[in-house]
């Protein structure tokens, strides 16, 4: 679907929990309807990423917060437009690190490092300036209530905890990596207290956000009802 379709172009922002299914939703929805798709997350995974391969990280998991922030304008992050696999890859300084970027490691601390306020703050107004002319879709935590709360059509997605797990230990293991359910049930459980706790820009749903709890949905019938709520902002 071409967007010489849609006559007005809107702000599209898609948050939820860890594994919710919103960037895939967020995907899909930007490539049937012509935007340009964000997947917000992939930054501050690619963020952690580069704090772990310069031994931004104490030996017990913590984050080295002063080195990680006097570090921030070396990181730049872009995206390649999605290709024959039809995912939009991440680049951390012209280095592909897709793969490398949803790896159990980097799981288990992007949420540290997305509480850093200076991080936030950088990435936020990188978000903002890739929707300064509109027609683009993101997803995330905070994307409705910091990034563009002036966005016309805000989704929160959401789905208990074990069926999030279930999820993310298919795609886990669809990609060959060695994890347990415990394992990424923990994961998804730890990252919703950390996201929804945070000072900065804590994970909440906006109060003009649109809730959808996809527990028992297919994903036919989450784009279904997302393509519902979209052509409804448009005015189609």
């Amino acid at each position: 679907m071409d967007n010489t379709e849609f006559s007005k172009k809107i702000i599209v922002a898609i948050d939820g929990y860890s594994s919710s299914g919103k960037s895939t939703m967020a995907r899909e929805l930007a490539a049937r309807v012509g935007y340009v798709y964000v997947d917000s997350g992939a930054m501050y995974r690619a963020v952690t990423l580069y704090a772990i391969r310069n031994n931004m990280v104490d030996p017990d998991k913590k984050i080295k917060t002063a080195e990680l922030v006097a570090a921030l304008p070396d990181i730049h992050i872009s995206f390649l437009p999605s290709g024959d696999d039809g995912i939009q890859h991440t680049l951390l300084n012209g280095e592909d690190v897709e793969k490398l970027i949803r790896d159990m490691e980097v799981s288990n601390l992007v949420s540290p490092v997305a509480v850093i306020p200076e991080v936030r703050a950088r990435l936020t107004a990188i978000q903002q300036e890739f929707g300064s002319h509109k027609g683009i879709v993101m997803d995330g935590r905070d994307i409705g209530t910091t990034v563009f709360p002036e966005a016309e059509l805000k989704v929160f997605v959401c789905a208990s905890p074990e069926e999030r797990a279930r999820r993310r230990l298919k795609e886990m293991q669809g990609k060959g990596e060695n994890v347990t359910f415990d394992e990424v049930l923990h994961n998804v459980v730890e990252r919703d207290r950390i996201d929804t706790t945070r000072e900065v820009s804590p994970l909440r749903k906006a109060d003009d956000a649109l809730e959808l709890d996809n527990g028992n949905m297919s994903p036919a019938e989450q784009m279904d009802w997302l393509i519902r709520r979209f052509n409804e902002r448009c005015g189609l």
